[in-house]
């Protein structure tokens, strides 16, 4: 048997290891590969360090090929160790620690290196670029100890650094050098748009800055002085100026350079031995930075790794589809037009889109989408193959749907009749063909099914609806009935499982924007999606998304349980069923003032007001904010009490502090909202005394710690729990209780309660998902953070409200739905 080719890959990036997938997809057994990688790490997907550096994702997330991947492909991975010299003579890397590797066939992936502005100070202390993990671990650093960050540069990596810091607390001023941000991308009114929109997010942004000097103290970085005198101060500075390729290693092994690797149409550079792709190449004398010709680079260079090179690099037409601050954008062509072309314009402020697409002698030229890019698709393959617009130029700007609708055409036979090399998921480079091809070889009948196999939708997500649109026209019916459960309502076809998923994907931060992007039947929903919708944006972006008091149900709406006969009952929270003689005082103050016919001690340990009238309610809110008492939150879907024992503290068989950790689950829980009613426990011993083991969580104390119960409850069906874990220590019993409620928030139905979204899913991944320390603490710290920016009283605030004369009457109390 022959021995394999030895392979050798410099670069363990995207571009490297996507050649490697579609070599081993034509040869796989035909070399012996190695992979080296500067950082010491797998590889990921760069497009995808926003996320991260916003907290949005974790760096597991990003992984795009893991350690298995490499073991199942016979693949040596040297990561963390850079290749320092090529002898091709002798047809030898060398690599940091003296390991020197032979090849056959060598790949250069080198990628690109940040360009650092040659500015005084530079080598300050807290002043990053961003281009890899390790900087978006310097910028979340940074953010922890707050203050302000200057980021130079407002293309798209400035513009997502920007954001990501301003999500992550701090003041950030963007610093742009031309007067239109992302200049490459967008025109100068959908510049203006993001720019608008950057400062709903807290960035303010300088257009035509240029920076002259960083300024700093002890080594540290303190600002950023402009060329006009002015200086703005920083504790952090973000160059994201651009990309050089990385072409020392090549340079100096004797290779063509020039602005990059210069390579041949089928990716060979002057030594045939060795083929170069991605951020580090110059083909016909351009470089390349998006992922679209990035992909076709690899499709061509695993060709001629395989002597199969049949067709050469051609650089396509590209249009650039980004989501950048969770804004859907797209340019190609001549977006800019000129004195040739005509500009044909939509504007629709109130939803923040704008388009513009440009018509040069009957063609479409260039296309710039603001807002809302599902079309670019469309406008791309308009561009790409000259059709003639003449006869579709008044509708030409609405976009494919409406032009087609208006032609008496059905929408989705433009989609059926895209050409297989037409490209859908931009991020990663995936045409219809492959995605099709998929469908039907893999018997894929899901969004993730696809995801998983050819990766198209798996990045920013804003190509999802094409991809479920070919699904949909690929399997008919049997994709309908895989997309999951029964439709939220008749509003729309969608379940609720596929609405939250896009409500992320395509970070849909209003109820309109997922009304408009699900394509709801309705124009403003209904008793039943409305407050589903509202509870998914709340889970989904904390502090970013409004509550819409309106879309709620009565009894959230005025803060109270309405009653048979219209009036109201009132619960005041008492901290783990504990109170105090003035609390006391306040409840009596109340039943006596306004004549409360009835009050009754809950099952939950709390006092229950019965018949209090509706215009009572915020002065009875008042004798009891002004007791320190706070709303029981028992009309809510949320958290309701924490039910305790006396525990160790009293009782003569308590094995810990019960009440005390009963007190402290429920002060960092108050206020957060959940698909269904919430109720916890905690019981001093195994006698269970609080009714631990039928709370949606609980707690019950044992000798060596505390067993930790969920998915019970009481009422009708009676479900006792089950057991997740035990723990040691109040400090993770806390951690392990605030994992399971986000882990609930995010997976579970609008008003599925813990044990029927249990005994749906399994408890297997639930205990899967927590038992996995750092996505346990990663669930926690979402909690946490929900809680930090939307803990609030509703009683105070109503209270404040009136007496600062801007309280408004209580919402009528029309029913939206049963409760």
């Amino acid at each position: 048997m022959d021995p394999k080719e030895r392979l050798v890959v410099v670069g363990n990036g995207m571009a490297g290891c996507r050649t490697l997938e579609e070599l081993l997809r034509r040869e796989p057994d035909r070399y012996e590969i190695t992979v080296f990688g500067a950082e010491p790490r797998v590889n990921y997907d760069r497009i995808l360090l926003s996320p991260v550096l916003a907290g949005e994702k974790r760096f597991e997330d990003i992984v795009l090929n893991d350690l298995a991947w490499y073991a199942a492909s016979g693949i040596t991975l040297h990561a963390g160790r850079a290749v320092t010299a090529i002898d091709r003579e002798a047809k030898v890397v060398l690599a940091e620690g003296g390991l020197e590797v032979s090849y056959d066939r060598l790949l250069l992936a080198t990628g690109s290196d940040p360009v650092r502005l040659p500015l005084p100070g530079s080598d300050l202390a807290g002043v990053v670029t961003f281009r890899d993990v390790d900087d978006v671990e310097a910028m979340a650093a940074a953010a922890e100890r707050g203050g302000s960050a200057v980021v130079i540069g407002g293309g798209l990596l400035g513009l997502e650094a920007a954001a990501g810091l301003a999500r992550r607390g701090m003041d950030v001023t963007v610093v742009h050098l031309v007067d239109t941000l992302m200049e490459r991308q967008l025109d100068s009114a959908a510049g203006f748009l993001l720019r608008r929109n950057l400062a709903e997010r807290g960035v303010e942004t300088l257009l035509g800055a240029k920076s002259w000097a960083i300024h700093g103290r002890g080594g540290r970085v303190t600002g950023l002085e402009l060329e006009d005198g002015r200086t703005l101060d920083a504790d952090l500075i973000v160059m994201a100026v651009g990309i050089r390729p990385n072409v020392g290693l090549a340079r100096a092994a004797g290779l063509a350079t020039a602005g990059g690797v210069v390579v041949d149409d089928h990716m060979r550079t002057s030594d045939p031995a060795i083929l170069a792709v991605g951020e580090c190449v110059e083909h016909r004398g351009q470089t390349f930075g998006l992922v679209a010709p990035i992909w076709e680079m690899c499709r061509v260079a695993a060709r001629t790794l395989a002597d199969d090179p049949a067709e050469g690099f051609a650089a396509p037409a590209i249009g650039t589809r980004l989501k950048v601050t969770g804004v859907d954008l797209f340019s190609a062509g001549e977006f800019n037009g000129g004195e040739d072309c005509e500009d044909l314009v939509f504007r629709d402020a109130a939803r923040g889109v704008y388009r513009r697409v440009v018509v040069r002698d009957g063609r479409v030229a260039g296309a710039v989408l603001f807002g809302e890019a599902g079309d670019g698709a469309w406008y791309l393959d308009l561009m790409r193959s000259g059709a003639e617009v003449a006869d579709i130029r008044s509708t030409l700007v609405f976009g494919q749907q409406i032009t087609e609708s208006l032609r008496g055409a059905d929408p989705r036979a433009a989609v059926a009749a895209m050409p297989d090399a037409a490209e859908v998921c931009g991020c990663n480079g995936v045409c219809k063909g492959t995605i099709t091809a998929a469908i039907a070889e893999k018997s894929l009948d899901s969004l993730d099914g696809v995801r998983a196999v050819t990766k198209a939708s798996a990045s920013c997500g804003s190509c999802t609806p094409l991809v479920e649109q070919l699904l949909a026209l690929q399997l008919g019916d049997r994709f309908r009935e895989a997309t999951g459960p029964k439709p939220m309502c008749g509003c729309t076809r969608h379940g609720h499982d596929h609405v939250r998923r896009r409500i992320v994907d395509g970070a849909l931060k209003s109820i309109p924007e997922v009304m408009q992007a699900l394509e709801w039947t309705t124009p403003d929903g209904c008793a039943a999606c409305r407050p589903a919708l509202n509870y998914y944006l709340l889970c989904a972006w904390p502090g970013e998304y409004v509550d819409d008091q309106q879309s709620r149900y009565v009894n959230e709406r005025v803060h109270a349980n309405i009653q048979k006969d219209g009036t109201y009952s009132v619960v005041p929270r008492m901290w783990g069923g504990i109170t105090t003689p003035a609390e006391l005082r306040a409840i009596a103050d109340v039943a006596e003032r306004f004549s409360v016919p009835l009050m009754k001690v809950t099952g939950g340990q709390r006092i229950d007001l019965f018949g209090i009238r509706k215009e009572d309610l915020p002065a009875v809110w008042k004798v009891l904010n002004d007791a320190g008492m706070v709303s029981g939150h028992a009309y809510a879907k949320g958290l309701r009490t924490v039910k305790t024992c006396v525990g160790s503290e009293y009782c003569r068989f308590g094995t810990q502090d019960s009440t005390g950790l009963g007190v402290k689950l429920e002060k960092a829980t108050w206020g957060s909202w959940t698909p269904h009613k919430f109720k916890m426990a905690v019981s001093g011993c195994p006698r269970n005394c609080a009714e631990a083991t039928i709370k949606d969580f609980g707690v019950v104390c044992v000798e060596s710690g505390y067993e930790l119960h969920v998915g019970g409850n009481g009422g009708i069906h009676v479900r006792a729990t089950d057991l997740l874990a035990k723990v040691a220590t109040e400090q993770e019993a806390m951690e392990w209780c605030f994992a399971f409620m986000q882990l609930y928030r995010e997976d579970a139905r609008y008003l599925e309660r813990t044990a029927p979204w249990i005994e749906r899913i399994g408890l297997e991944p639930v205990k899967a998902a927590l038992d996995d320390a750092a996505n346990r603490q990663a669930l926690a710290q979402r909690f946490l953070f929900s809680q930090r920016v939307s803990q609030v009283d509703p009683w105070a605030e109503r209270v404040r409200g009136a007496e600062s004369h801007e309280f408004r009457p209580l919402a009528n109390t029309s029913r939206m739905a049963a409760e």
